[in-house]
């Protein structure tokens, strides 16, 4: 081939390509130049037109304004602050967290009492010994109709896993309906361990968050990712969950000295109903100089046709003032309802419930309304239980080395709902 017939065949070759690959060609040509126009137009829009900033902006910022980094910092701080409003409910649950999950018992777990042993100093009249012989036959009922007397001194620990779903609720929400929650529903699990007779560990996970709780018997504790571990105040109380229908022979043991207080028609159950109190030297306890925790008493209900427990409510009163500032009050209300009780081992235990909180304040300086009262609401449902693992000893129950026995001055606020 000579060199003129080399130069005419390379300069014809292109029209030897097919037509849909030159048509690719022209198609990206077009979709590059529209793409800088697009870019050109949002430049002048942004530079005339800057995105509305949920934070202050000082005159430096609007003076760069128009610079690539004053933009895309602009730019930043609005996508931030709007996608937290639509996604990012850490506030929500942190609050949930710091209230639901894992409350302690009102009173410690102390041992049980004969029933043939009467103490005849406290007696002063007939009206309390039929008032204590009442709550005793509860009791005994109560044992029977879960049958845990057979693991009387034969249980060493409990190990339980469930579910749980967490949610801020408004005022209409209060009676249990899905369409009172006001925020995005907030599912987890947790896995709970408790060695007789004051040691136990939970472990609970929702969201983003993971909340640790536990005791060793002396202590009591709590890790949160926003505080770290802290001790609670006052002497080592029982988990509130083991008592949510999950250990039978806790319950009995701890309500056997209660009140009896008569009877009451709740969830549409014919119950009794039993009343326990923090004493004032464990109330002292719980107390500091700018929180004084004024009362915390927890009720019972039994059902009269069963004899199991179906309702469990206690509620809390704490006086908070710092110096120079009014007395502001917490009343922090926690409802369960206490269902689906099945076999495990022999023994009727608790797989499911719902608990509600309404949390309240109240004070000389704060206006009545709705925005001094806080509602949310758990549902949950036991996976598995079971009676004397092996493997669990006490070492899994020691506390976190970095564990502080005064609580951090930025929690005062959640203080009365959350830790005492």
């Amino acid at each position: 081939m000579d060199a003129a017939t080399d130069f005419f065949y390379n300069k014809h070759r292109l029209f030897c390509l097919p037509l849909t690959f030159l048509l690719s060609l022209q198609f990206i040509s077009i979709s590059l130049s529209l793409s800088l126009s697009l870019t050109q137009i949002a430049k002048a829009v942004m530079g005339r037109l800057a995105p509305l900033s949920e934070e202050p902006i000082n005159a430096e910022d609007e003076s760069t304004n128009n610079s690539k980094k004053g933009r895309g910092q602009t730019w930043r701080n609005w996508i931030k602050t709007h996608l937290s409003l639509v996604f990012n409910k850490k506030s929500d649950l942190r609050t949930l967290l710091s209230v639901l999950a894992c409350p302690l018992f009102p009173v410690p777990l102390r041992p049980k009492r004969p029933l043939n042993e009467v103490n005849i100093h406290w007696m002063s009249t007939i009206d309390f010994f039929n008032v204590s012989s009442s709550a005793q036959y509860i009791i005994q009922h109560f044992t029977a109709a879960t049958g845990c007397r057979k693991l009387e001194g034969r249980v060493k620990n409990i190990f339980a896993t469930g579910k749980v779903t967490m949610a801020m609720m408004d005022e209409m929400g209060s009676g249990g309906s899905a369409a009172g929650a006001t925020g995005i529903s907030q599912k987890g699990c947790f896995v709970m361990w408790q060695m007789v007779p004051n040691n136990w560990l939970i472990e609970l996970v929702v969201g983003v968050h993971k909340v640790v709780a536990g005791s060793d018997g002396n202590v009591a504790w709590r890790h949160t990712p926003w505080l770290g571990a802290h001790a609670a105040k006052g002497g080592v109380r029982p988990l509130r969950r083991a008592f949510q229908g999950l250990d039978p022979l806790a319950i009995s043991a701890v309500f056997s000295p209660a009140q009896y207080m008569g009877e009451k028609r709740i969830s549409g159950i014919d119950c009794f109903v039993l009343k326990l109190s923090a004493d004032q030297a464990d109330l002292a306890e719980r107390s500091d100089n700018t929180a004084e925790m004024i009362k915390h008493v927890v009720f019972g209900y039994f059902s009269q046709r069963s004899g199991l427990l179906v309702y469990l409510e206690d509620s809390y009163l704490t006086r908070i003032q710092s110096p120079g500032t009014h007395p502001t009050y917490w009343e922090t209300t926690m409802s369960t309802k206490i269902e689906d009780y099945r076999t495990v081992e022999g023994v009727m235990v608790s797989h499911a419930g719902q608990s509600s909180v309404i949390i309240t304040r109240f004070g000389d300086n704060l206006k009545p309304g709705p925005a001094m009262i806080t509602r949310m609401e758990e549902t949950w449902a036991i996976d598995d239980l079971a009676f004397n693992v092996p493997g669990l000893s006490i070492d899994c129950f020691i506390p976190p080395t970095e564990l502080q026995r005064d609580y951090p001055e930025e929690d005062l606020v959640w203080r009365s709902p959350s830790d005492l």
